[in-house]
């Protein structure tokens, strides 16, 4: 089957990012999908079976749409949304853009596109709930997503600062042994706060509101005898905290706040016989108004293709060795 394709508006500059250097991005969207294509100017000729010509076509204006919207398109994006959800994230896509436009996250250097159905009820819930929680794997965007949402509440005057806490609980290392004093101990564990604060909003802005008090970063200890008023609040790796320090923190919030609380009840670091604080608080508060819940599973990873394979052995692990435990008992 062949179609033809015509992406309005016919603007060079946008065309060019869809194809990529050399035609690269189609050249990788032709491989997955198992497609032909050609293109002149805005016209696009697609050939192969009648399904994979229909997803490539519905694809490339998707893509299109976006760039329009100035949300940045590179190879390795492009490879994440393919090897995300292929065709069911297309289908997703296509019935969320009839019930409600896809919520953009538009920071000072980049704009954030939230990527399947669980992201985006994700943003949602920030936008609209007063706490928030984002439990699932490593790799589907939790602690990202939730920094892309503080700089833009950040930008629109919607909070006066962003707060970045984290509970310091060592992965098998002592803090002890680690160089330098408290806060140089610490920080290894904020860097992938700071990381994605250089990527929004660059190194200097970033420094300039550190230094001016506008973005804290802070471990959870240091949170006592806060309240937090017109803040954006994030509570970053929270499977690590005590049921005693996630009532600690969650009584910090002030007016005007909005709070995120993400986390993997899966890498739950705690010494043996300590119950996780946010297993525990996501059982209680579960049916309250005002507090919004998202859950992500495998399939929401969007790091590297073998993340995702690399959870689901775990899972796949860890549900063999529960049900050996069972049979012997």
């Amino acid at each position: 089957m062949q179609q033809n394709l015509a992406l309005e508006p016919d603007n060079a500059r946008h065309l060019a990012m869809l194809c990529g250097h050399l035609d690269n991005h189609l050249r990788q969207i032709e491989t997955r999908l198992d497609v032909s294509i050609s293109a002149r100017g805005n016209q696009f000729s697609l050939k192969g079976s009648a399904g994979k010509v229909a997803t490539a076509e519905h694809l490339l204006r998707h893509l299109y749409e976006e760039i329009c919207q100035d949300v940045a398109l590179s190879a390795e994006s492009l490879h994440l949304q393919l090897q995300q959800a292929g065709l069911e994230y297309l289908a997703e896509a296509r019935q969320d853009s009839d019930v409600q436009a896809i919520a953009i996250i538009r920071t000072k250097r980049v704009s954030v596109k939230p990527r399947g159905k669980n992201q985006q009820d994700y943003v949602r819930s920030i936008r609209q709930s007063d706490i928030n929680f984002g439990i699932g794997p490593a790799g589907t965007g939790k602690t990202y997503l939730a920094v892309a949402c503080g700089v833009e509440a950040l930008l629109e005057e919607q909070a006066r600062k962003i707060l970045l806490v984290r509970p310091a609980v060592e992965a098998g290392e002592k803090l002890g042994f680690l160089p330098g004093d408290l806060s140089q101990k610490i920080d290894p564990y904020l860097r992938p706060l700071y990381d994605a604060l250089y990527e929004m909003l660059g190194f200097e802005a970033v420094n300039k509101y550190i230094e001016r008090n506008i973005i804290e970063v802070a471990p959870l200890a240091f949170m006592r005898g806060r309240t937090l008023n017109n803040a954006f609040i994030i509570l970053d790796e929270a499977q690590n905290t005590t049921r005693e320090q996630m009532k600690m923190f969650l009584t910090r919030i002030g007016f005007g706040s909005t709070v995120v609380i993400t986390g993997d009840a899966t890498q739950i670091d705690l010494p043996r016989g300590v119950q996780s604080g946010l297993t525990h608080v996501s059982n209680m508060l579960d049916d309250i108004d005002g507090i919004g819940f998202t859950y992500f599973g495998n399939k929401d990873v969007v790091r590297h293709p073998l993340v995702q394979r690399i959870v689901e052995a775990y899972d796949n692990a860890e549900d063999q060795a529960t049900h050996l435990d069972k049979s012997r008992r």
